[in-house]
């Protein structure tokens, strides 16, 4: 059982590169009681790639959530501004 809901979506964007691209990362359980790590990204507007990584405990995934969430950071990623209406 997972103890709070991890889920994460960030963009890095440099209109001068033509660079637009999303990551996601989230933490859920599967059906056989491991906890799982599903990693998405790719070019914004586009359906992207997806990695899973299972785990036995939530802690390991949680530090894996936080040490890609760091990399991406610095490599750029934001969450992305809210929209106005």
């Amino acid at each position: 059982m997972i103890s709070q809901p991890y889920h994460l979506y960030v963009e890095r964007s440099d209109a001068s590169k033509n660079m637009a691209r999303y990551y996601v990362l989230s933490i859920e359980p599967n059906l056989f009681g491991d906890v799982c790590l599903l990693r998405k990204w790719g070019r914004i507007g586009t359906r992207g790639q997806m990695m899973v990584h299972h785990f036995r405990r939530e802690e390991e995934a949680v530090r894996l959530f936080l040490d890609l969430l760091r990399q991406k950071r610095k490599r750029g990623y934001r969450p992305r501004p809210p929209m106005s209406m």
